[in-house]
């Protein structure tokens, strides 16, 4: 595992990107929920990282950014594509048949916790400290109460679904830390975006034929193709390039925050545009992922002492 350097902390501009983010990828959940109602899950997984893949290689090749030729970069491509793409997508997808979308988010914001560890056990830089751990607990508190204690209720049924999202938010753990050895390769965080993708279209495709015989399927609507346009477009192609450069600027552990954050801008965006209303219970439980995130970032502050930066 390469074991580049990271910035210490993250400034406002990082943290911005991060709640940009957090919008992309929260979106995602929705648009999933559309696109079910007509497609099945291995084909939104599919049409997600083809669409997204066509996007990116077209933005790449437009800029002229070098394109990497070396076995090994490709080779990671394909890992990263795997841990970041078909298995995460294809969890989160299949689960989401089974439960709602508010308990899947609870469920992947789990993501930090996996990655405090995993980087921790992985990465010279990014070590374990008990005050990820207490950041990543309080977070997922704070999701816990903003969405709702009720959601948790269904934690009761449909189990095999709840672990794949589990599964996926581990996956996604693990890809943040395997993403790291990019920089270190010297690609560009377009450039990995853009070849995790289309690594991950190359699997996916021949398997989603064998599997769901998507040819046979009826014309869907124009709004299911809106919401699988909008999931590879907003979601995977441009939350991809996001993620990617703060991958490369703040490490692991900061860039998984986002799933901390996805609740908290879905229910904001629904009180801007919908009109929703928020409650007590709402703004305690974006105070207390508030304090999480506070906890998380002022622990650089012990990681650039224990290294000397």
């Amino acid at each position: 595992m390469a074991r580049n350097s990271i910035n210490s902390r993250m400034g406002p501009a990082e943290w911005s990107a991060l709640v940009f983010l957090s919008v992309l990828w929260g979106g995602s959940f929705f648009f999933v929920e559309i696109a079910l109602t007509q497609f099945a899950p291995f084909l939104i997984v599919a049409l997600r990282v083809s669409i997204a893949a066509l996007v990116i290689w077209i933005f790449v090749l437009a800029k002229g950014y070098a394109v990497p030729r070396s076995r090994s970069v490709w080779a990671a491509f394909f890992w990263m594509g795997i841990l970041n793409n078909i298995v995460p997508f294809s969890l989160i997808v299949w689960g989401q048949t089974e439960i709602a979308s508010g308990l899947a988010s609870i469920l992947i914001a789990a993501t930090p916790i996996f990655t405090v560890i995993i980087a921790g056990w992985l990465l010279k830089d990014e070590p374990i400290m008990p005050a990820k751990i207490i950041g990543s607990v309080l977070g997922l508190a704070g999701v816990v109460i903003l969405i709702g204690p009720s959601v948790v209720a269904g934690l009761s049924s449909n189990l095999f679904a709840q672990l794949a999202v589990l599964a996926a938010a581990l996956s996604y753990a693990f890809a943040g830390v395997y993403g790291r050895r990019f920089t270190a390769m010297g690609v560009n965080p377009i450039v990995a975006a853009a070849g995790q993708l289309l690594a991950s279209s190359i699997v996916m495709l021949p398997l989603v034929i064998v599997l769901e015989r998507p040819f046979e399927l009826d014309a869907a609507s124009v709004d299911v193709w809106g919401a699988v346009v909008a999931l590879a477009v907003l979601s995977t192609a441009l939350a991809y390039v996001l993620y990617f450069r703060l991958l490369e600027k703040v490490g692991a552990t900061n860039s998984v925050l986002v799933t901390l954050l996805i609740p908290v801008t879905a229910i904001l965006l629904g009180t801007a545009i919908l009109g929703e209303r928020l409650h007590a219970l709402h703004f305690v439980g974006i105070a207390v992922i508030g304090l999480g995130l506070f906890v998380i970032n002022d622990s650089r502050e012990t990681i650039d002492e224990h290294f000397g930066r």
